[in-house]
């Protein structure tokens, strides 16, 4: 085991140390540019029943065991590989919190959404709405603001 330097953003060091949660919400929505909010602090989801991460500078989402590894990819990070859910998969996700994010905050990024629909996987947004819980509601939400 080595020990991740110091110099790496403190991001990459938070994963290191907690290798089994991938960056969503806030934090992800950022890293793609559909925001120009700096989170306050770092967003991961982790699979239900994984160990509560006791870390003032992190939010902790829990995901099913069947959804949690759906959409999840490696990009770089300032010049280090991270595990992020696509930016298909976030559109889910966005949709799934969208009554615990403020108002302006959601339709900011929908918007910003629409602006690269064009370069998103279609067929896959539509299986990892598929994939989760209360698919009709996300689907519905999607024909209704996004498309």
């Amino acid at each position: 085991m080595y020990e991740m330097s110091e110099e790496a953003p403190e991001l990459v060091r938070l994963l290191h140390q907690y290798p089994d949660t991938v960056v969503t919400m806030r934090s992800a929505f950022y890293i793609y540019d559909l925001t120009d909010v700096i989170p306050d602090g770092y967003d991961l989801a982790a699979e239900k029943g994984a160990k509560r991460i006791y870390d003032k500078r992190i939010r902790q989402y829990y995901c099913p065991s069947d959804f949690f590894r759906e959409g999840i990819e490696r990009i770089d990070y300032k010049g280090y590989p991270i595990p992020i859910y696509s930016r298909e998969r976030m559109l889910i996700e966005l949709i799934r919190y969208r009554k615990k994010l403020p108002f302006d905050y959601y339709k900011e990024v929908v918007l910003n959404y629409r602006k690269i629909l064009p370069r998103l996987d279609i067929q896959e947004i539509q299986d990892h709405a598929l994939a989760a819980s209360q698919s009709d509601r996300i689907i519905e939400t999607l024909q209704l603001e996004v498309f």
